[in-house]
């Protein structure tokens, strides 16, 4: 974690959430979370290869801990599992993210601003995993500032995140892909 930003307590919030959902299990070395200056983008996730280089946070996205939780998810999208040949992570092809798929399937398009190249990429499968990942962790967090930040990403209509009602079944799936490759935390109530 960037010891000296001034984004650090949210970040180690964001990271608390996320680790109250799940566990990662890695013999990756620590990588880096960086705090950029970027008004292009709310943060990246870089990598060479199968090996992760750092997670990119912008202090200029105004929802640094959404950023950083839709980075996070990369991270872990990629490090499950990812195919040389065609390039796709877990999200897209791995069994355990199949009901969650179905799923995300089912939740209406977001219209991102753009031409058709950038709504299919906004529609790829590790960029609905990241969004509905970063979402669930934030309704899922139980605190106050994650909270205000979805809730305040929804009351503007934001295409990175969906309506509550409409998102539930997507945010238990999410828990259940981690219940899946045995990373939970905890053990999850089954809504009926």
């Amino acid at each position: 974690m960037p010891r000296r930003s001034p984004l650090l307590s949210e970040l180690e919030r964001a990271l608390g959430a996320a680790a109250r959902l799940h566990l990662l299990r890695s013999d990756l070395h620590p990588v880096p979370v960086r705090v950029t200056s970027t008004t292009s983008e709310a943060g990246s996730y870089r990598f060479r290869k199968a090996d992760p280089i750092d997670v990119r946070v912008s202090s200029r996205s105004g929802h640094p801990a959404t950023g950083f939780l839709h980075e996070l998810a990369h991270l872990v999208d990629h490090q499950v599992s990812h195919d040389k040949r065609s390039r796709a992570w877990a999200s897209a092809m791995h069994s355990a993210f199949a009901a969650w798929r179905a799923a995300a399937a089912r939740l209406e398009g977001r219209p991102f601003p753009g031409g058709r190249s950038r709504q299919r990429y906004f529609e790829s499968a590790h960029e609905i995993w990241a969004r509905s990942y970063a979402q669930t962790v934030l309704l899922r967090s139980g605190d106050p500032l994650l909270l205000s930040q979805l809730h305040e990403l929804q009351e503007d209509d934001d295409p990175h995140v969906w309506p509550t009602e409409a998102f539930a079944p997507v945010a238990l799936e999410v828990e259940l892909v981690f219940e899946r490759l045995g990373l939970t935390q905890l053990e999850l109530p089954i809504a009926a």
